[in-house]
């Protein structure tokens, strides 16, 4: 019998930080542990190019993220991880399901709406700035989930609506030509959905507040004293669950320090040790990470072969399914 399939992405537009390792990667590599499924994880490059249009700095990104899942832990013989791009059958599945797809339920996409929503509030055009690539971007996803008939796709709180397009084009398709696709799910960790960045809002590249997760110990130190904190005193009783300092710290506190820390707060205690305790455990726990993931971006040519291998994985797979999506659609006989 085959395992259920659980898949995960990340886009390489940019330096790994703590939110992507928090909300993301951490979750995902808790799953893989776990030896009744098959996990896939997929660097999303095609997603990147709608804002990434420089080669050079999207091969850099690409090699950034590899480095990083596999410093972190990830290990390539057990799980199939592999480049978006490596498996062409993928934008041919896109293909297919954008003629399938109205372009209402794009227009009801959360990236969209909120461009339109933007441009709408400075008196722009609606769609101005607005590429095809961003317009069907859910597509493009829906194509990564169903293309290997996933069970479960691990994912924030702001990305549900992609799982759920994924359905929507997937209960479609199998009413249209019959039972295809599997209908997948989202798993979302409630406590890890939405990582605070510098500014207290969301931690992203969009916003700039991002802590990259493998800096030197002393701008991480740095990026943690500039996270901002109200103007409680130290002797002042604090609720931990509303510091985005005690959200990050019990991501890669043990269990007793969390309790402790915990009990600190709810005692009193300053911003300034409350920030210098952050770091101590955060640089603790990233300190062999941060070794593995320069030596991997050293080297270059161990990453390209592992995508490589992956990529042939990943794409026996997306071969033996497409064969029979065409047969259903009359593409072949």
């Amino acid at each position: 019998m085959n395992k259920p399939i659980v898949l995960t992405g990340i886009k390489p537009t940019g330096h790994p930080h703590l939110g992507n390792y928090i909300g993301a990667i951490k979750p995902a590599l808790e799953m893989a542990k776990k030896t009744n499924y098959q996990s896939m994880y997929f660097i999303a490059d095609y997603h990147a190019l709608n804002t990434v249009q420089n080669a050079e700095q999207l091969k850099s990104y690409t090699y950034e993220i590899a480095a990083t899942w596999l410093a972190l832990g990830l290990n390539p013989e057990k799980v199939i991880f592999y480049r978006q791009s490596d498996v062409p059958e993928i934008t041919e599945l896109n293909w297919i399901l954008s003629s399938i797809t109205s372009k209402g339920l794009m227009n009801r996409a959360h990236a969209y709406k909120t461009k339109v929503d933007k441009n709408t509030e400075v008196g722009l055009d609606i769609d101005a700035g607005v590429n095809m690539g961003l317009y069907t971007y859910p597509i493009l996803i829906a194509a990564d989930i169903l293309m290997f008939q996933s069970d479960l796709v691990p994912v924030g709180k702001d990305q549900i609506q992609h799982v759920e397009i994924a359905r929507d084009m997937a209960a479609s398709f199998n009413h249209t030509y019959s039972e295809t696709f599997k209908l997948p799910q989202h798993v979302v960790t409630e406590e890890t959905a939405t990582i605070p960045g510098l500014d207290g809002r969301k931690m992203s590249k969009s916003y700039g507040n991002v802590i990259p997760l493998f800096e030197s110990p002393e701008k991480l130190k740095k990026l943690i004293f500039k996270i901002k904190t109200d103007s409680s005193l130290p002797t002042e009783p604090k609720d931990p669950k509303q510091s985005s300092l005690f959200t990050l710290y019990k991501e890669f506190a043990e269990e007793n320090e969390i309790i402790y820390f915990k009990r600190r707060y709810e005692e009193g205690i300053g911003w300034g040790e409350v920030k210098q305790q952050v770091f101590n455990v955060l640089n603790r726990e990233l300190e062999g990470p941060r070794a593995e993931y320069h030596n991997y971006i050293n080297q270059p040519k161990i990453l390209q072969e592992i995508l490589e291998v992956g990529g042939e994985n990943a794409r026996k797979r997306a071969q033996e399914n497409l064969k029979i999506i065409k047969q259903r659609i009359g593409l072949t006989f």
